[in-house]
């Protein structure tokens, strides 16, 4: 078996066993939303394994793993002190009234399995670049474009959940609409920034020579845009926000642009 066939493979088992694990904590705690505390970590321990399995040193490797790590825990940090206190996420509230008796075994397929083969699907230009314990030196144009790519994603990413969680600590802004900061300017600007990390971890992973992954950052930005993010998240705010409407209307719904006149 070639070394990229048994890291993708050794990767697999361990997001699937840990993703069981946390089911099983689920149905203890009734709280399926732990599962998005660990979607960040995953890549984490994904990129980790792959890398202690090859052995791999390299420096972009290294860069890679530095970078993963400082999103991932960011991310799961973020959404802790986010549902402290606010118990399961109104998404799995809704799956759980819907399914009754059957959600235990509806949400290991459709929630913790399904999140732990998108895991890995998504982490496969990490994967693979471990796998190439060929050292590569030089840099590249790429590796200049993902690093830009990855600032400017993260940035866009933490900024904005940070001004959201100030704008909903202030009361008098209850079932209003933020539309300040960055989100005056895109409605989704952690979904942007996420959709330009991908990005910018796929052209420093390519540099290994693992262009053929680009099905990753594909699948993120379409999740992003028509699956979990984008669409799901806009879907809910409609019913509960009439005003939305109107910042629909007058901001861009993910690229960063100047805002439409009333």
């Amino acid at each position: 078996m070639s070394p990229l066939a048994q890291t993708l493979l050794v990767c697999l088992a361990i997001n699937l066993a840990i993703m069981v694990l946390l089911w099983l904590l689920s149905l203890a705690l009734r709280n399926a939303s732990i599962v998005d505390i660990y979607w960040g970590v995953g890549f984490v321990v994904t990129s980790w394994s792959a890398a202690i399995l090859n052995q791999n040193d390299s420096w972009r490797v290294q860069v890679l793993l530095v970078l993963i790590t400082i999103w991932g825990f960011r991310l799961a940090l973020y959404v802790v002190w986010r549902n402290r206190g606010h118990g399961e996420d109104r998404r799995y509230q809704a799956m759980r009234e819907h399914h009754g008796v059957r959600f235990w075994w509806v949400s290991l397929g459709t929630v913790f399995l399904l999140q732990g083969v998108l895991l890995w699907l998504i982490s496969m230009p990490l994967q693979a670049a471990a796998a190439v314990t060929e050292e590569i030196t030089v840099w590249r144009g790429s590796d200049i474009a993902g690093a830009v790519l990855w600032l400017v994603g993260f940035a866009f990413e933490t900024i904005g959940d940070w001004q959201l969680a100030r704008f909903k600590s202030d009361p008098a802004n209850k079932n209003r609409v933020m539309d300040r900061g960055l989100w005056r300017y895109t409605r989704h600007p952690n979904y942007f920034g996420d959709c330009c990390l991908w990005w910018g971890l796929y052209l420093l992973a390519a540099g290994q020579g693992v262009w053929w992954t680009i099905g990753s950052p594909i699948m993120m930005t379409l999740l992003l845009l028509k699956v979990s993010g984008v669409a799901l998240l806009e879907s809910d705010i409609r019913e509960r926000r009439p005003e939305y409407a109107e910042y629909q209307r007058r901001t861009n719904a993910f690229l960063p642009g100047p805002r439409k006149p009333c």
